[in-house]
Parts: structure tokens; C-alpha cells; sequence
């Protein structure tokens, strides 16, 4: 008898990413196997991580959910779960409008999902089961990294801020954090693993700390991750700029494999709009930490979220914004068009502004974005960097006779092909020949290949899998080493 197949389909930012990672470990631990890539629902599990940030969520989910209701009629014993963000907040009504659902779990209780999928199995109906609480920190859980040389660590879970627009710290809970000994316990075990590229990944990444009492934790964890052998790149998102303290740049500008490059969310350039959104940093605050962020690193690349349209925002808040993305001068920037979310403060506000006037101030504002991002990537032209070799990064790699990776800032970079075989993991010396909006290239011959620990890993893991089912990728635009998200998709749901 074969073993039972599991699809994982995964909507968010990389805390639900991650969750998804685990999932699939807690499946895989349970005896299932990952089902054939493009099985499309034809697998006997199909679990849908969900996100409860954008105002259409549910119905996504229902449409998705609809789509597979005849494939399970016609497959007898097929299972379907769901999980995630929207799960915790509309446990009562998913079971009511899609019955044929097996599985409803939420954020705190993900590990229950192979007990709830046989329970309901056994018994022949719907197990909803959703913990207020975290039961246990889920890095404890068993996992199924996406890849093999990158991983996702996470430090915290929850968030303790109160921004107007996110229903996050609602369906995650309140800010609870790792103790630093476990989170370094695992990085090392992951670099004996053969991963040399950890993201450290909390809802406010950087008030890590607060709820074990010292305000300094996280630059001293960056210093921690530091001082272990094999680590070779150390990123974080996403951090709030109401914590980013001295102590946390000095650290990253100390720590030679902390990476050059910041995701920091700005939201709003007006103090107005910052006000209403409860945000507790004005646009002075904001650009200062810039400052001292280029101060101390100086090729560091920045990166943020901004909501354009939000309740009340007028065309000279507007021009806040533009004026700060003008000073900041972002790499990127990951902009949304404000939605409502249901259950925040911000859906009822007065002054919700007609979707026509955002749209035409959302397209302003990614033309300029568009414009000094190819600015700043210009700049890099004639530089030599070392790339880490990335998987599945660029899509025209194979017509173009081209390799692509990230460069130490998180650049994308595609390069020439090398004579010498290079692997996922392993890390090219190139020289940047011209620059793009979004990525940089390296036209030339390669100046180096370092073969790596994380190369012979890719290689080992991809050997092993050979004779196994190609996996079906997780329903989100893929994440690379870890790859940066899509435009479509900021760091932490846009709401950090």
C-alpha cells in the first residue's frame, strides 16, 4: 500500500511560510509524502496555510475551497485542512460555508494537525480546534525545509503593538520569545546541517527581548550568530523603528556576517497618517535611523513597506510619503493600496478614500520608487561582489546561458554561466556590468568559485530526493535563499 500524499498551500509572509515548513515536517514525520508537483488538489491531504491581512482573504480561500469540493466527492477518504491567520479568525463560519473541510486548526496549535486529520478521519466529521494561547514554541515541531542551504529561524511569535490597520497581534497573540540559547542551539544545528545563510524572523523582529527582560537581546544575538563557524550570512526581518536602537546598528556594522541590507517599514511619510495608524515614530525618526544605518554601513541596501490610501490620508499627506522616499532612497519597496482589514480599527474609520484617487497616488508612488531603485542599483555597476548561488531565482537562466544569486545587500544578481560546476549554496566572485530596476547582472567571465558546505548540502539533499516525488511548491511566489518576496507579498504582511 503506498503512503498517503500532502499538498501545502501557503498565503502570507514568511511567519506563515515557515509555519508551512513545519507542516510539511509534521506530515512527512506521520508517514505521508509530498505529493507530485502540478497534482493541483489531487493529493489525499491539501492543507491551505491561510492570511487574514487583505480584505478579499476568505474569498480566496472559499473559491479555493469550492474548486477542490467535486475532487473530494469523487476521492473517498481525501482530506482537506485549514489553517493559519484566517483559520484562527473565522473558525466558526469556515466548517458552516465550506462543510466538506475535514481540518480547522489555528496559529497556536499547528503541531495538532496529523492527531486532528486522523481524528476526524476516525470519527467522521469536521475537527475544529483552535488554542488561544501558544501551546508550544513550534520551532520544537518537526520540519521540511524548502531549502538547503537557507533557513528561516524564528526568535519570536506574536507582537505586542497596535498598529490600526493589522488584525495580526489579534490572531497571533502577544509577542513571546525564544530563549537565546535554543534559537543559537538551532542555527547551530542547522549549520552542521550544511546551511551558511540563516533570516532571523519575528513579527517586530527587533523588540526580541521584551519579554524576556533585557532590551538589548537582539544585538547581542547578532553578536551571538557571529561567533559561529560556518554561519556565513545573518538577515532579519522585519524590525519596527520604534525599536531599532544604536546597539542594534552597531552590532550589524560589527558583525561581519550580519548582511548589509535592512527591511525597515515606514507605512506613511506623514505624521498625520502615522498618528492615526498608531504608529510610534514620525518621519524624522524614521530618516534618522536611515541616516545612522548609512552612517555606520554605507553600502547597506534599505528596503520598506508603505500603504498608500490609508483613512483620511490628503494629497499633502500623500506628498509626506514621496518626500520621504526621496530622502530614504530604498533599494525597493514593497507598496500596497490600502484594504481594509476586517476586525481592525482602521475598516470603520471616517475618511476611507475612493479607490480611483489611491490607485493614481499608488502608481506615483511606485514610479518613483521605480526610478531611484534603478538609481541606486546603478551605483553598484563596477563593483566585484560575492554571490550566493540561488535556486530557481532567475526564470530566463536557461535561454540566457545565466546563473542567478544574491549578492551580501540581497540584490539579485544573474551572472554568466561559469565552466566550472556550480551548485545552490555555493558562492561566485563576479563583477557587475549593468544594472537594472530589480536586479543587477555580471556579463563577464566569473572572477571565482568558492565551492561550499551549503553546495555539498544542496547536492547530497537533491540525491536523495531524486528517486522520490517532485514536491509541489508552497502556494506563494517562491522565497529564495531565503528569496525576498514579490512585490505582491512585503516581510511580515506589510503590517510591521
Amino acid at each position: 500500500m503506498s503512503a498517503k500524499t500532502y499538498e501545502v498551500r501557503t498565503y502570507g509572509c514568511q511567519m506563515n511560510v515557515h509555519d508551512s515548513e513545519r507542516l510539511s515536517g509534521l506530515l512527512e514525520d506521520a508517514g505521508y509524502v509530498r505529493a507530485p508537483e502540478g497534482a493541483d488538489g489531487d493529493a489525499d491531504v491539501v492543507v491551505f496555510n491561510t492570511c487574514a491581512v487583505r480584505e478579499n482573504a476568505d474569498n480566496k480561500l472559499y473559491g479555493n475551497l469550492g474548486r477542490l469540493a467535486p475532487m473530494k466527492a469523487r476521492r473517498p477518504g481525501m482530506q482537506i485542512a485549514v489553517g493559519g491567520c484566517l483559520a484562527q479568525k473565522d473558525r466558526d463560519t469556515i466548517v458552516t460555508k465550506a462543510p466538506w473541510v475535514d481540518v480547522v486548526f489555528g496559529t497556536h496549535n499547528i503541531g495538532k494537525l496529523p492527531v486532528l486529520l486522523e481524528r476526524a478521519r476516525v470519527q467522521e466529521e469536521a475537527q475544529v480546534e483552535i488554542a488561544e494561547s501558544l501551546e508550544a514554541f513550534p520551532s520544537t515541531l518537526p520540519t521540511r525545509r524548502e531549502s538547503a542551504y537557507a533557513a528561516w529561524v524564528s526568535i519570536s511569535v506574536g507582537c505586542n503593538n497596535t498598529c490600526t490597520f493589522c488584525i495580526v497581534p489579534a490572531l497571533r497573540g502577544k509577542e513571546k520569545d525564544r530563549r537565546p540559547g535554543d534559537i543559537l542551539a538551532e542555527i547551530e544545528a542547522l549549520v552542521a546541517e550544511g546551511v551558511s545563510e540563516i533570516t532571523l524572523l519575528g513579527q517586530n523582529v527587533n523588540a526580541y527581548g521584551s519579554d524576556i527582560g533585557d532590551r538589548e537581546a537582539f544585538s547581542k544575538l547578532l553578536r551571538a550568530c557571529g561567533k559561529i563557524e560556518g554561519l556565513e550570512r545573518v538577515r532579519f526581518t522585519s524590525p519596527h523603528p520604534r525599536d531599532f536602537t544604536d546597539d542594534v546598528i552597531a552590532a550589524m556594522a560589527e558583525t561581519p556576517n550580519v548582511m548589509p541590507q535592512l527591511h525597515m517599514p515606514l507605512q506613511s511619510g506623514s505624521d498625520t497618517v502615522l498618528k492615526a495608524m498608531r504608529r510610534s515614530y514620525r518621519q524624522e525618526r524614521f530618516l534618522g535611523i536611515i541616516e545612522k544605518v548609512r552612517a555606520a554601513i554605507p553600502h547597506a541596501a534599505i528596503s520598506t513597506d508603505i500603504i498608500v490610501g490609508f483613512p483620511g490620508e490628503t494629497e499633502d499627506d500623500f506628498e509626506q510619503t514621496m518626500h520621504t522616499v526621496r530622502e530614504a532612497r530604498f533599494a525597493n519597496a514593497f507598496t500596497f493600496q490600502y484594504s481594509k482589514r476586517p476586525g481592525t480599527p482602521a475598516a470603520t474609520m471616517e475618511g476611507q478614500i475612493p479607490k480611483e484617487v489611491v490607485q493614481e497616488r499608488y502608481m506615483r508612488l511606485v514610479a518613483l520608487q521605480e526610478e531611484i531603485s534603478w538609481e541606486e542599483n546603478k551605483k553598484q555597476v563596477g563593483r566585484t561582489l560575492e554571490v550566493m548561488v540561488a535556486e530557481g531565482e532567475g526564470r530566463k537562466d536557461g535561454a540566457t546561458h545565466r546563473l542567478s544569486g544574491r549578492a551580501p545587500d540581497n540584490r539579485l544578481v544573474h551572472f554568466t554561466k561559469p565552466d566550472a560546476e556550480v551548485r545552490p549554496g555555493d558562492v561566485v566572485t563576479v563583477e557587475i556590468t549593468y544594472a537594472a530596476p530589480h536586479h543587477l547582472l555580471a556579463e563577464g567571465a566569473v572572477k571565482a568559485v568558492r565551492r561550499t558546505r551549503a553546495g555539498d548540502a544542496w547536492a547530497k539533499r537533491n540525491a536523495a530526493e531524486a528517486a522520490k516525488p517532485v514536491g509541489v511548491m508552497l502556494g506563494l511566489p517562491k522565497i529564495g535563499a531565503p528569496e525576498p518576496l514579490p512585490a505582491a507579498a512585503a516581510p511580515g504582511c506589510g503590517c510591521d
